[in-house]
């Protein structure tokens, strides 16, 4: 089998390691994806455009899997040398 189960799972992992580096300053300003102060829902009003959902899952992603990540990667670092 070409496309198995170990494969999607390097690609979820590279797609996951590339939303985690990510840099706010150079990149995401830059598109109008940063996260700012002045495009947040007042109070009671629904924020449920796709560009924010989008800020949101970047920034969680970032904030959330960090530690997780550097764990999986060195794992799947030392499989790939012994195994790989």
């Amino acid at each position: 089998m070409i496309f198995g189960l170990g494969r999607l799972f390097y690609v979820v992992l590279m797609l996951i390691n590339a939303v985690a580096v990510l840099s706010e300053e150079r990149f995401l300003r830059r598109i109008n994806l940063g996260a700012s102060s002045d495009q947040a829902p007042v109070f009671g009003q629904q924020d449920s455009s796709a560009k924010s959902k989008l800020v949101h899952l970047i920034g969680a992603v970032q904030t959330l899997l960090r530690i997780p990540l550097i764990g999986i990667n060195i794992l799947v670092i030392i499989y790939e040398l012994l195994l790989g």
